[in-house]
């Protein structure tokens, strides 16, 4: 077939590479006439043959060397036409060499496939050296590469530097890295979209500097949404009564932020009221912690049942530390609830402490202060903190 190609396109008087645009571009210019139909199809077959031997070629590539199944593969080819395996291998073989994993760089092509045509020197190094430099550790340079491949296709020049600078200029160079790896996004969408103008937001409504630069080290996602939601929140948190000038400002912000935050909110309120609680104790236990509202319906439930009917306390001293919803449930309410029952029960402890001043102290302070100090007294209560005892056979 090459062979007749080759003879039928001397005939036509023109080389297919070299004269081709050429010659379409004047077809237009041309009267049926002067082209005849027997030349036009067969320029259409031989054209229609080229690109779908192109496409298959691009499709066994990303079978063969990117790891992408058949259907995947097919889907990827719509939105890349490889113009050599030569450069996708260099682009391959740069990935690996950065520590990206098989199943990584599949997924990056499956998702991005443009990316095999890039230039890795030119276009991926700069970006990895310049994220490595912030302190990212290669791993996790890969993790976040793998789901937002994009930023690698940003210009370091024009948004990613930029974008860099600003933060900078809120936060810590040693907390971006931070930003980074929890909310890549910001590099990939900039800095002047959202991020600048619902910090002019927060400066309008009050909130000091030292607060604004604890929501974007920590909570740069909040700072993504489109303005008109962003004041929405900022306005119900001041409804609520919340003070801007305090840190628990920036954690109701946080915690109203989510897309669903709203069902989340009716959700839990309703499986608060199941154990006792009304609105406004809801609204009282979210000034206190507000993210007792964004726990799962789940979550919420477990440490309810444990505290009201195996410890056997009042729905009221979670009311009082809501705090309590946000530690482990099996490393940490259980053992030291445990713990505490125990001395209780053994009038060596008042019923009613405050749960949070039981839960909040490190690991070493609570034994210290609940187990060695009552060792004496109570033998076992290392194994009941331990699990290896029942609360009832001490």
């Amino acid at each position: 077939m090459a062979a007749l190609f080759n003879l039928k396109a001397g005939r036509l008087g023109y080389s297919l590479f070299s004269k081709t645009k050429r010659f379409v571009g004047r077809v237009g210019d041309l009267k049926p006439s002067h082209f005849p139909l027997q030349n036009l199809l067969l320029c259409r077959h031989f054209t229609s043959k080229l690109s779908e031997t192109h496409h298959d070629s691009t499709v066994n590539y990303l079978i063969n060397s990117c790891g992408l199944s058949p259907e995947g593969a097919i889907l990827a080819s719509k939105w890349v036409k490889l113009r050599s395996s030569k450069r996708a291998d260099s682009v391959l073989s740069f990935l690996r060499n950065h520590g990206f994993s098989k199943t990584q760089i599949s997924k990056m092509v499956r998702t991005h496939p443009h990316f095999l045509n890039s230039n890795p020197e030119k276009t991926l190094l700069p970006k990895l050296e310049f994220f490595t430099s912030l302190g990212v550790s290669e791993e996790d340079l890969a993790t976040t590469v793998e789901h937002e491949p994009m930023l690698l296709a940003r210009s370091l020049e024009k948004q990613i530097l930029p974008t860099y600078n600003f933060l900078r200029r809120m936060i810590s160079g040693g907390k971006i890295a931070s930003v980074f790896r929890n909310c890549s996004r910001v590099f990939l969408e900039g800095h002047s979209k959202n991020v600048e103008p619902n910090i002019g937001i927060l400066r309008e409504s009050g909130m000091p500097q030292s607060c604004i630069s604890l929501l974007v080290a920590h909570f740069t996602q909040a700072l993504m949404q489109n303005r008109k939601k962003f004041a929405q929140v900022v306005g119900e948190v001041k409804q609520m009564g919340f003070d801007m000038e305090k840190s628990m400002s920036v954690m109701a912000i946080k915690a109203l932020s989510s897309a669903n935050s709203k069902s989340i909110w009716t959700r839990n309120c309703e499986v608060y009221k199941r154990w006792g609680w009304s609105d406004d104790d809801v609204l009282s236990a979210f000034k206190r912690y507000p993210c007792c509202m964004t726990k799962s319906e789940k979550k919420i439930m477990q440490v309810m049942e444990f505290v009201v009917n195996k410890m056997e306390l009042s729905s009221q001293m979670i009311l009082k530390a809501p705090v309590t919803m946000g530690y482990s449930l099996e490393k940490r309410i259980i053992p030291r609830l445990s713990v505490v029952k125990v001395l209780t029960l053994k009038g060596l402890m008042d019923e009613n402490r405050n749960l949070g001043s039981v839960l909040c102290f490190t690991e070493k302070q609570f034994l210290e202060r609940f187990v060695t100090r009552y060792r004496a007294e109570v033998p076992q209560l290392s194994s009941v903190y331990q699990g290896k005892a029942a609360i009832q056979d001490v």
